[in-house]
């Protein structure tokens, strides 16, 4: 069942199908908004809720994932253009109590190069696995609702083996975004999420996107729901009810398909950030082409580059998209039955190369 809603006079079968292809390849819903030259475009397939009818809400909220990401290098941004914060000053500077290695700066935190021991855990190239706080599997399940603070993480991450020596090499870590949290606490004297609210939600009028506090469990309506299934023969539980404290500013976010739009657009065109940071933001990194809270890569079949970011979390994902001016843009929502083996990556993959491809692909 697709649902779609069109603000222009085209019609955009193509983004239908696709959609409802998505959803047949193993996810419970889906919603789209796609901003282009042909104006505005939203729809949804699937359901909201296993064993209902109804397709997911096109402006329902979600959790955001590591889009939060994002929004917090943005913020860390803006005072550094406030001159508040040196990109490449010492992360100890600001957080003097933390045993960190003096070498760290600011912008390897934003950039994933600290080589920091990521707090959910580390995947190294060999295969071996060293496990951080619980996040999936049946003991999480069962104590979903339990809060952690960021300073627990970061001290959780402090007291394992580092990746590798600052600045020599590129790995995703969550941590790197808690300590960037805590920096911009320390010199505003405010929570990130205030500073999230005073600088970026605020301003541009996000309604659905907010920062859940320590103990915030809920996910405001309208939404889909997220499921978990601890083990082949296990109980599908909803989770869309849950603290996502154990993740902290590397994903715990809410928002919708319209504010991540909004966002990246006004972000993308200038609006958020002096050029020079800008600039600084969408410049990448040499392994994975990772900026400062983006990623800078190629569209498909030569349609230039494109600037994202996207996030998942226990049965929540979303997709964010734009060009380098922020003119076209393509965000996402899906909801799905979440495990530990997180069996939908590879079609969350192959999902994202198809939507890549038809929406911002150079070949006519």
């Amino acid at each position: 069942m697709t649902n779609n809603e069109i603000t222009t006079a085209t019609d955009r079968p193509e983004l239908d199908k696709l959609l409802q292809e998505i959803v047949d390849s193993g996810f419970t819903g889906m919603t789209l908004r796609v901003n282009d030259e042909h104006g505005e475009w939203t729809g949804s397939a699937g359901l909201a809720e296993l064993g209902g009818t109804t397709p997911p809400p096109v402006d329902g909220h979600f959790r955001a994932g590591s889009n939060t990401k994002t929004f917090t290098a943005t913020v860390v941004l803006q005072l550094v253009a406030e001159g508040r914060i040196a990109l490449d000053a010492p992360v100890v500077e600001y957080l003097p109590g933390l045993a960190l290695d003096e070498r760290i700066t600011v912008r390897m935190l934003l950039q994933h190069t600290s080589g920091v021991f990521n707090h959910t855990g580390e995947y190294y190239e060999d295969g071996t696995i060293v496990p951080g706080v619980v996040w999936s599997g049946r003991e999480w399940v069962e104590d979903r609702f339990r809060v952690y603070t960021p300073e627990e993480l970061v001290e959780l991450a402090l007291s394992k083996p580092v990746r590798f020596e600052p600045g020599a090499d590129w790995s995703y870590a969550n941590t790197n975004y808690v300590l960037a949290r805590l920096v911009v606490e320390k010199v505003t004297g405010r929570s990130l999420a205030e500073e999230l609210r005073r600088r970026i939600i605020e301003p541009l009028g996000l309604e659905g996107t907010s920062m859940p506090d320590s103990t915030s469990t809920e996910v405001p309506e309208p939404h889909a729901h997220a499921y978990y299934q601890y083990a082949e023969d296990a109980e599908i539980v909803d989770v869309t009810s849950q603290n996502p404290s154990w993740v902290s500013t590397g994903g715990d976010m809410i928002s919708t398909t319209r504010d991540l739009h909004v966002f990246i657009s006004a972000l993308q065109r200038g609006e958020l950030l002096p050029a020079e940071l800008l600039t600084e933001m969408n410049t990448p990194e040499a392994k994975v082409g990772y900026g400062l809270g983006v990623f800078v890569q190629d569209a498909p079949d030569g349609g230039g580059k494109i600037i994202t970011h996207n996030g998942g979390i226990s049965g929540h994902a979303g997709l964010m998209y734009s060009t380098p001016d922020g003119r076209k843009t393509m965000t996402a929502s899906l909801n799905y039955v979440d495990d530990p083996a997180l069996s939908k990556a590879a079609a969350f993959q192959e999902a994202t190369q198809k939507l890549l491809k038809l929406v911002f692909g150079g070949a006519v």
